[in-house]
């Protein structure tokens, strides 16, 4: 049994024990009387929007913990809000590996990719959410917090990059134009690797989590997010300017002239003012929504610039409805199946995935705990560290069985409960349920797929950016600018932003080209490796952070920075978390 359970369990002897029949009354009360519909909740609050001329609320909302209790209809809107939150960050990584720019899968594939992405995240977030301890052990799978997962964004470089790699080697074939033909053995050996590679971030859950922070500090993990984000805005950028695929060449076949190609409606050059016109839309509709928004269009802006690219492009002719009318109505998890297979060059880069994904899911933990009003320190807090990185890696392996790649813990969701005072796994539970019913209805995910290049670049490159600005953010929070700390980061983003802005310096590191395929797997796994600056900047500053000494300065920095996060972290908690954390602590 998880020891998040409610407080009325927690007073041995005093409390008795709820009955079935005093669990059906909860229940009744719940769905039929205006307390346990509605309760008293300032729902304009969500919808307030923030324009100069109107007058401000002074009273804040009330805050729901983690176990309180709240009305059906406020956890609904809120839950809907988290799925939307998440709904652009879980479609871009299948929609990206799977274009003109990944494996040129089919328009259905696709579709499918995309119904399942937000199907198996609904399911793999539940896992999270609940939080299970494991039997005669100290162990949990799952932090019981609002932990909501999707698609890693780590995985995109490194697939891309294998991908290239593929083509190029003869495992996937190009067509008389040098366009990439359709190659579903390529993303069947993304997932056969990935399902092998999970087992690694599993044997870090069960390391002590102290020991983990000290191998993933701030100082490795953020310049490692920072430049995950750095080198996926390329492909963000170019869809902005019409598309990432062989018409964005500065010379292209004729087919591909213009954007996407010449049979696309509306098909322009790329760069066409049109096509950046388009992206322009999105950009500015986010910027409005932040500035003049209610908290609830405030933590959606990304999905309502999305929706009013859509809406601009439907209404000048540049959107395709062929794949949306030939869609089927519902989906579900293995419509569509890939061959799984070991692809030996994409061992090493995607163990170093797991390990981003590892560090990836330990922050967000800590940031959810902050937001979620509870302690980020004590025993309490490391077992949901423990427990989010075994969930974390579980989830890895179950998605590349569902034909998804990795998927990671996602950092939207704090946002959306620091803006609307909401930490209550109520509102996560109806998260799950409305990504599953998302991605259930196959026309919704084929209308994001018929999304035009222009408008997914205008979303994706915000979104990317603020991946970039999510690992300068740790590192600023967490790493004091001393010598020793500013020389880790010099070194490790040499490389990284080397091998980030020319990505085939490396390739001609290796001549070799006998028949040995053993070997020939290891050296294209290293130039993969080489080649991902994430990588080698996670691998250099984790190597010199480790290694070298600590000077009399740096480590009176050090002293304080600790102190000061103490001081932070040290805050008033509402009574249900105060009683949650004694009971952890009791049960761990």
């Amino acid at each position: 049994m998880d020891e998040d359970q409610g407080p009325s369990q927690i007073v041995p002897g005093q409390t008795p024990k709820k009955t079935f029949g005093d669990r059906l009354n909860t229940i009744r009360k719940t769905f039929t009387t205006k307390e346990g519909l509605i309760g008293d909740y300032d729902y304009a609050f969500l919808f307030r929007p923030n324009l100069p001329f109107m007058a401000k609320s002074d009273k804040a909302p009330p805050f729901f913990g983690l176990n309180d209790r709240m009305p059906v209809v406020l956890a609904l809107i809120l839950g809907f809000q988290h799925a939307l939150a998440m709904l652009a960050g879980i479609i871009t990584p299948p929609i990206i590996m799977s274009g003109a720019g990944g494996v040129n899968l089919t328009t259905e594939q696709t579709q499918y990719l995309v119904s399942t992405a937000l199907i198996v995240s609904g399911l793999l977030s539940a896992i999270q959410i609940t939080r299970v301890h494991i039997k005669g052990t100290p162990y949990y799978i799952g932090t019981g917090l609002i932990s909501v997962v999707g698609i890693s964004f780590a995985i995109i470089p490194v697939a891309t990059g294998a991908f290239n790699q593929m083509y190029e080697n003869g495992f996937c074939q190009k067509d008389e134009f040098g366009a990439k033909l359709p190659c579903p053995d390529a993303y069947g050996a993304v997932l056969g690797t990935a399902a092998l590679c999970a087992l690694l971030e599993i044997a870090l859950s069960f390391m002590p989590p102290k020991i983990m922070l000290r191998i993933f500090p701030p100082i490795v993990t953020g310049p490692t997010v920072m430049l995950i984000g750095i080198h996926l805005i390329e492909s963000g950028f170019k869809n902005w300017a019409g598309g990432s695929g062989l018409c964005a060449e500065k010379n292209p076949a004729e087919f591909f002239a213009r954007c996407p190609d010449i049979s696309a409606p509306n098909a322009l050059p790329w760069g066409s003012p049109e096509y950046l016109g388009l992206g322009f839309s999105v950009f500015v509709t986010i910027i409005l929504c932040e500035r003049f928004g209610s908290p609830i269009m405030k933590s959606t802006s990304v999905i309502i610039g999305l929706l009013t690219g859509c809406i601009i492009a439907a209404a000048t002719g540049y959107f395709n409805r062929a794949g949306i009318d030939n869609a089927p109505v519902a989906s579900f998890i293995w419509v569509k199946t890939f061959k799984l297979t070991l692809y030996g060059p994409l061992v090493l880069p995607l163990m170093a995935v797991f390990i981003i994904c590892a560090c990836e899911a330990i922050g967000d933990i800590t940031a959810t705990c902050d937001v979620s009003r509870l302690e980020v320190e004590g025993k309490l807090y490391e077992s949901r560290i423990q427990g989010g990185v075994l969930a974390d890696g579980i989830n890895g392996m179950l998605a590349a069985l569902c034909t998804i790649t990795p998927v990671t813990t996602f950092a939207q969701n704090n946002g959306v409960i620091a803006l609307t005072r909401c930490a209550n796994r109520s509102a996560g539970y109806c998260c799950c349920f409305f990504l599953v019913i998302m991605g259930v209805f196959a026309k919704f995910a084929a209308s994001l797929v018929a999304i035009p290049s222009a408008v997914l670049g205008g979303m994706t490159t915000f979104l990317f950016t603020a991946v970039a600005v999510s690992g300068m953010a740790i590192i600023t929070k967490g790493v004091p600018f001393n010598r020793r700390n500013r020389f880790i980061l010099t070194a490790g983003l040499a490389l990284g932003y080397g091998a980030t802005l020319v990505p085939n310096y490396f390739e001609n590191v290796f001549s070799y080209s006998g028949e040995d395929k053993g070997l020939q797997g290891f050296l294209d796994a290293i130039s993969l490796i080489m080649e991902t600056g994430f990588a080698v900047t996670a691998m250099i500053c984790m190597i010199l952070n480790l290694t070298l000494p600590m000077e009399v300065e740096d480590v009176t920095e050090a002293v304080a920075g600790q102190n000061q996060s103490v001081v932070t972290a040290a805050r008033p908690t509402s009574a249900g978390d105060s009683i949650e954390e004694e009971k952890g602590v009791k049960s761990a």
